[in-house]
C-alpha cells in the first residue's frame, strides 16, 4: 500500500468518532515566502476593492464611505472567521438592486438594522448546517437571478454614465432612457466611455506590456485614468464625509411581514453568492499547483459572512459577501492563507482614514461606469449556453425576467415554479409505441416509467396480439415499483396465453425486477458482444469486421442516437464551437471522448500516428495537420490546446528500433513508404531523449512513480517536442502572447486507464486523481 493511500475500516468495526476537520490552510504546509505572498496579494485585491466599493455604494444611493467600511468588516471579519481562506468578502454585487430599494423605501439606518438580522440569520442557518442544502438550488435560477441583478444594474447606472439620475424601478430606467439619450451629459459620457475602454482593453494588451500591465487591477487602472482625464473639468465627484461614530441601525417603519421579506431577501441573496463563491474560489485554488488544497468549508463560511453582515450593519457599512471576483483576483495574486484577505481590510482601514482627499478626486460618472461593466459581465452567455445545453433556459429565462420586472425575491420563486412545472412535465412526459415487425412486435417507452406513466403503458400493452413475439424496449433510465407490477403482470398473462416477452432483443432478458434503478456502461465492447452483431451474422453464426461495424452503429441507431439527436440537432443549426483542440495518438485503444468525459462539439480532434505535429515548413505532406492546426486556432478561436501521447505507442517503438546501429543505414536510405517519411517528424523526439541520457538530466518525469523505460519516456519527451513544434506555428505563438490561448500536454497509460498532466515549468506528469463529490457534508 502507498503511503497516501488510506486502510479501509474493517467490516464490523464502529468508526472513531468524527473530529473537527483542520481548516483547509492547515492541510498543507505554507509554501516557501508565504508572507511576502501574501502581502503582495493583498495590496492587489486592496487596489480592486477601493473603486468596487465605491462603485457600489454610489450605485445604491448609501452614504460613499458604507462601501469601504463593508470593505474592511468583510475583510478583518469575513476573512478571520470564515471557512474560505481564499474568499474576498466586501459589498455585495448582487445585492445591489434590492439594497438600493431598501435605501429609497425605508431609509438608510433601517437599511442597516436589516443588515444586522440578515447576518444573524446567516449565522443561525451557519449553526443548523445548512451550507450544502443551498447548493442544491438549480444553477439555472442562480445564474438568472444574477443576470437579471446584472441587467438591473446596467440600466440604472447607464442613466449615471449619461448624466443623468436613476429610478428605481429597472422598467422605468429602460422607459426613460430614449429620453437620456435625446439630452446627454457630454462630459459625463466621455469618463464613462474612457473607464469602459480601459476595462475593456487592459486585459487585452500583447506581449510583456500586457503581462506587465496586468500586475495592476483593470478597475483600479480605470478609475485612475478617467480621474486624470476629468482634472479640471467640473463633474460631480466622491464627498466622504469626516468619520464619526455611526448612528445605531433603527428598525423600518413597516409590518413585520414586510421587514421578514426584506430580511429573507438579504440572507438569501448574501448566502447564495458566497457560497456560490467560495465553491469558484476554491476550484480555482485547486488548479494552482501550491494554493491550499482541501474543500472550504461552508457552514463555517456562512457563519463567518453572518458576523461580517452583523458588524457592517451596526458601524454603518453595505450588506457584505463573498465575490468571485475579488476572490480569483486573490488566488491569481499568489494568495497562501487567510492574512491575505486580512490585510486586504486592513489597507481599506487605513485608506479610508488617510486617503480620504485623494479618493474625493474620483469622478462620480467613473464609477458608475465601473459598477455599469461589472452588471454587463453577470450576464454570462457562458451560463447562457450551458442551461440551454441542460434544456433549462426556461428556467433562467424565467427568473431573469422576474427579477426585472418584479424584484429578487420573486424573480427566484418565478424560476422555482418554472423548474418544479418542468420536472414534473418530464417526469410525466413518458412516450409508448407499438409498432409490428417482421418477427413480432417492438414496444418500445421513451422517457422514465412511473406511476404516472402506467395507464398510457396499458392501453399500449392491450394493442399487442395474442401469442406474439414482444419486445420491450425501455429508453428511460429508471422504472418506479407501479410500472414495474404493470409490466411484470401483463407480461406473466400474455406469456400464459402462448407469446414470448423479452427486455431489449432476442437475446436480452426476461421481465424482472431491475437489481438497481440505474446501470451506466462506458461503452459496448465488440468483440463476442451480440448487440454489435448484425442479424445476418447472428443467423449464419459467422462474423466479419463489417458486420461487427453495421452491428454497432444499428446498436447506435437504437439505443443512443435518440438520446443525442436533440442535441445534434441543435450543433447542426448553430454550427461548432468547441473550445479545445485535441491532437493525439491514432492508436484504436486511445478513445478520446472517453478519457475526456466529453460529447458532440466540445473537442476539435485531430489524430495521426504518433501524434506528431511537424513545424512550419514541413513538406506538403504535413499541411493536413497545419490546416487543421490553423483552422482551429483562426476560424474556431478555441482557448486550449493539448497534445497527448500514450503508453505502448508503435510509433515510439518504430523511432527507437530505427536508432539502433543495425537499422541506421535502412533509416537513411529506405523512406520509400508514407509510413517512414512520416515518422521522420518524430526524430527530434529521439534526438532530445538521447541529448538528455547524455546530459545525464531528467528533464522528464512522472510525479508519482519512475519512468518505466525508454518506451515510455520517448513517450513523454515527444509530448514536450510537439508543444515546441505547436509554439513554431505564427497563429499559436500570436494567440499565446496575447493570453488567449493555453498550451497543455498530457499522457495516457492504457494498462492503468490513467491520465497524466504535464507542469512545463518542471518537466513532471502528475497523475489526475478523481474530485470528491462536490455536496458530500
Amino acid at each position: 500500500m502507498s503511503q497516501t493511500e488510506k486502510p479501509q475500516q474493517p467490516s464490523g468495526v464502529p468508526p472513531e468518532p468524527s473530529r473537527p476537520e483542520p481548516a483547509p490552510e492547515h492541510r498543507t504546509e505554507r509554501p516557501r515566502g508565504a508572507v511576502r505572498r501574501d502581502l503582495s496579494a493583498s495590496i492587489v485585491i486592496f487596489l480592486l476593492a477601493v473603486p468596487l466599493s465605491l462603485g457600489l455604494a454610489l450605485a445604491t444611493g448609501a452614504p460613499l464611505q458604507a462601501g469601504l467600511v463593508a470593505a474592511a468588516v468583510g475583510g478583518i471579519v469575513a476573512g478571520l472567521l470564515g471557512g474560505a481562506p481564499l474568499q474576498v468578502s466586501g459589498a455585495a454585487t448582487g445585492l445591489l438592486v434590492v439594497t438600493a430599494d431598501l435605501v429609497q423605501r425605508y431609509g438608510w439606518r433601517a437599511t442597516c438594522a436589516i443588515t444586522v438580522l440578515a447576518g444573524m440569520a446567516q449565522l443561525a442557518l451557519g449553526a443548523l448546517r445548512v451550507a450544502r442544502a443551498a447548493l442544491a438550488i438549480s444553477p439555472a435560477i442562480v445564474h438568472g437571478m444574477l443576470a437579471g441583478i446584472g441587467v438591473t444594474i446596467a440600466i440604472g447606472q447607464l442613466h449615471v454614465v449619461l448624466g443623468g439620475s436613476p429610478d428605481s424601478s429597472a422598467l422605468d430606467n429602460a422607459a426613460a432612457l430614449p429620453g437620456q439619450l435625446e439630452d446627454p451629459h457630454a462630459i459625463a459620457m466621455l469618463i464613462g466611455a474612457i473607464t469602459i475602454a480601459v476595462l475593456v482593453g487592459w486585459g487585452r494588451l500583447p506581449g510583456r506590456v500586457g503581462r506587465w500591465a496586468r500586475v495592476f487591477p483593470a478597475p483600479l487602472v480605470a478609475v485612475l485614468a478617467a480621474t486624470a482625464v476629468s482634472a479640471g473639468m467640473t463633474v460631480p465627484r466622491v464627498e466622504l464625509p469626516s468619520w464619526h461614530v455611526p448612528a445605531p441601525p433603527t428598525l423600518p417603519d413597516a409590518s413585520w411581514a414586510a421587514i421578514a421579506a426584506a430580511v429573507l431577501t438579504v440572507t438569501l441573496v448574501a448566502s447564495m453568492e458566497s457560497l456560490l463563491a467560495a465553491v469558484a474560489v476554491d476550484r480555482l485554488a485547486s488548479e494552482q499547483p501550491d494554493a491550499p488544497k482541501g474543500r472550504a468549508h461552508l457552514n463555517r463560511e456562512l457563519a463567518g459572512q453572518g458576523m461580517a453582515n452583523a458588524v457592517s450593519g451596526m458601524l454603518g457599512g453595505l450588506p457584505i459577501s463573498g465575490g468571485a471576483i475579488r476572490g480569483s483576483a486573490n488566488v491569481k495574486a499568489g494568495a497562501v492563507s487567510r492574512w491575505a484577505t486580512v490585510l486586504h481590510g486592513v489597507w481599506v482601514l487605513l485608506c479610508a482614514g488617510l486617503l480620504a482627499a485623494a479618493l474625493e478626486l474620483i469622478p462620480l460618472a467613473a464609477l458608475a461606469a465601473l459598477v455599469m461593466f461589472i452588471g454587463v459581465r453577470m450576464v454570462s452567455f457562458a451560463h447562457i449556453r450551458h442551461v440551454q445545453r441542460h434544456r433549462e433556459f426556461p428556467v433562467y429565462a424565467a427568473t431573469l425576467g422576474g427579477v426585472v420586472v418584479f424584484g429578487v425575491l420573486h424573480g427566484v420563486a418565478t424560476g422555482g415554479a418554472v423548474a418544479v412545472f418542468l420536472a414534473l412535465r418530464r417526469l410525466t412526459h413518458t412516450r409508448v409505441t407499438v409498432t409490428e415487425e417482421p418477427d413480432g412486435h417492438r414496444v418500445r417507452v421513451s422517457g422514465q416509467l412511473t406511476f404516472l406513466a402506467v395507464p398510457r403503458l396499458t392501453r399500449a400493452l392491450a394493442r399487442v396480439p395474442a401469442g406474439a413475439n414482444v419486445v420491450v424496449e425501455l429508453c428511460g433510465s429508471f422504472m418506479d415499483h407501479a410500472a414495474y407490477e404493470a409490466l411484470q403482470t401483463w407480461s406473466a398473462a400474455h406469456q400464459a396465453r402462448g407469446g414470448w416477452v423479452t427486455l431489449g432483443g432476442r437475446s436480452g432478458r426476461p421481465i424482472a425486477e431491475p437489481a438497481s434503478a440505474h446501470a451506466c456502461r462506458p461503452w459496448t465492447p465488440w468483440r463476442n458482444h451480440h448487440c454489435t452483431r448484425s442479424a445476418l451474422a447472428r443467423e449464419s453464426a459467422s462474423e466479419t469486421s463489417g458486420s461487427q461495424l453495421l452491428g454497432g452503429v444499428s446498436a447506435f441507431q437504437r439505443h443512443t442516437a435518440p438520446l443525442v439527436r436533440e442535441e445534434l440537432a441543435r450543433l447542426a443549426r448553430e454550427g461548432q464551437r468547441p473550445t479545445q483542440l485535441f491532437l493525439t495518438c491514432a492508436d484504436s485503444r486511445l478513445v478520446t471522448s472517453m478519457i475526456t468525459s466529453s460529447g458532440p462539439g466540445d473537442l476539435f480532434t485531430v489524430r495521426n500516428v504518433g501524434n506528431l505535429l511537424p513545424p512550419p515548413g514541413s513538406d506538403a505532406s504535413c499541411d493536413s495537420v497545419g490546416a487543421a492546426i490553423e483552422y482551429a486556432v483562426e476560424v474556431l478561436k478555441v482557448g486550449s490546446i493539448t497534445v497527448c501521447g500514450h503508453s505502448g505507442c508503435g510509433a515510439m517503438a518504430a523511432l527507437l528500433s530505427s536508432a539502433t546501429a543495425a537499422s541506421q543505414h535502412a533509416r537513411e536510405t529506405d523512406e520509400s513508404t508514407p509510413l517512414t517519411r512520416w515518422l521522420r517528424h518524430g526524430r527530434p523526439s529521439l534526438a532530445r531523449m538521447q541529448r538528455i541520457g547524455r546530459l545525464g538530466r531528467g528533464e522528464v518525469a512522472l510525479a508519482e512513480r519512475p519512468v518505466a523505460d525508454d518506451h515510455e519516456r520517448l513517450a513523454l519527451v515527444n509530448v514536450i517536442q510537439q508543444l515546441d513544434h505547436l509554439r513554431a506555428h505564427t497563429c499559436v505563438a500570436r494567440r499565446v502572447a496575447e493570453g488567449s490561448l493555453t498550451l497543455h500536454g498530457m499522457y495516457f497509460h492504457v494498462a492503468e486507464a490513467q491520465t497524466y498532466v504535464l507542469d512545463e515549468a518542471t518537466r513532471r506528469f502528475s497523475a489526475v486523481r478523481p474530485e470528491p463529490a462536490p455536496l458530500t457534508t
